[in-house]
């Protein structure tokens, strides 16, 4: 279930940031380092200025100009959000749907599971200490709560290796840092995407969430490079099994379609959480492809925006 990645760097940065747009008009990796201050170790961001503007001034304009597109969030207490994750200029419009959410919510934690494109390995990289930097300024990490999530299960352990390229929980930061700045984060990749390790992940964050005032994030995109009717009637699959927030049935895809969703695993982990922690309901917020923005629907990538809490019994029929 692990996407395959093992093509050329470079080819993968360019395919999951323009969306299937010609790998040469793309910006080439730079390679993230971390460094030292007062709250330890850093992790750069390794996607601004090629995924997402570096400079905050004009990153806070075009996340604003996708918060005010999104419009008005429906009612609801959320506990967990879907997001996608390609370039900001492709699933930015999306993602603003689910983050709208959270405006106002008086949470202190984010739990950001997302899957590794770049790294595989067994189980689950936590991120324990330190920060993530983004261009508003650093998301410290809850340590207290990324050592509880830790203890819940032997297949959490560090691997900061995993965390230095990727940008599947990077994407999530802009939206976050802009709408709760002074949140606390636990960034989660989960390698190889099992169903052992998405239960046993997903039981370790309700665990740990208990008592703590939070939001669980998930980061994917959905089907891949398909044409956009093709796509669409992939993606309706797993929308399915969102909305009925089943985890379960979703696994169950996943394990016979791996295709549907690059982090199909860690969205089971979230679903599972966020019931346990007592979620009674899931909310489609929007879906769209990436020929929305670039307009080649002839190979285009899917995305979700998506919530469970409690909401209002109102129709959640993805809006395209």
């Amino acid at each position: 279930m692990y996407e395959k990645v093992f093509f050329g760097v470079a080819q993968i940065e360019a395919r999951e940031r323009c969306d299937a747009i010609d790998i040469a008009a793309c910006q080439p990796f730079r390679h993230a380092k971390c460094y030292h201050a007062d709250m330890g170790l850093v992790r750069r961001a390794a996607v601004a200025g090629s995924w997402y503007p570096a400079q905050p001034d004009a990153l806070a304009r075009e996340v604003d100009r996708y918060f005010d597109a999104a419009g008005q969030p429906p009612q609801g207490d959320p506990l967990a959000i879907i997001a996608p994750h390609a370039g900001l200029m492709y699933s930015g419009p999306i993602a603003a749907h689910a983050y709208n959410l959270l405006r106002g919510r008086d949470v202190d934690i984010a739990v950001l599971v997302g899957p590794s494109h770049y790294v595989g390995f067994d189980g689950v990289a936590i991120y324990d200490q330190g920060a993530f930097d983004t261009p508003f300024g650093p998301l410290p990490i809850s340590t207290d709560c990324a050592a509880a999530i830790a203890r819940g299960s032997q297949l959490i352990a560090p691997h900061p290796t995993a965390h230095v390229r990727e940008h599947s929980l990077e994407m999530q930061l802009p939206f976050l840092k802009r709408v709760v700045p002074n949140i606390e984060i636990v960034p989660l990749l989960m390698g190889y995407q099992r169903r052992e390790t998405a239960y046993a992940l997903g039981d370790a964050i309700a665990t740990a969430l208990h008592g703590r005032r939070a939001v669980i994030i998930a980061s994917t995109d959905l089907s891949h490079y398909q044409n956009a009717a093709t796509a669409s009637k992939l993606d309706a699959r797993v929308i399915q099994q969102v909305q009925r927030f089943d985890a379960d049935g979703l696994m169950s895809l996943l394990e016979s379609s791996p295709e549907h969703a690059c982090g199909g695993g860690p969205t089971v982990s979230v679903m599972r959480a966020a019931r346990q922690l007592g979620a009674t309901d899931a909310c489609i917020l929007k879906y769209g492809d990436s020929g929305d923005v670039s307009g080649d629907k002839a190979a285009v990538v899917g995305y979700l925006a998506a919530a469970f809490g409690t909401f209002p019994r109102t129709s959640s029929q993805p809006d395209q």
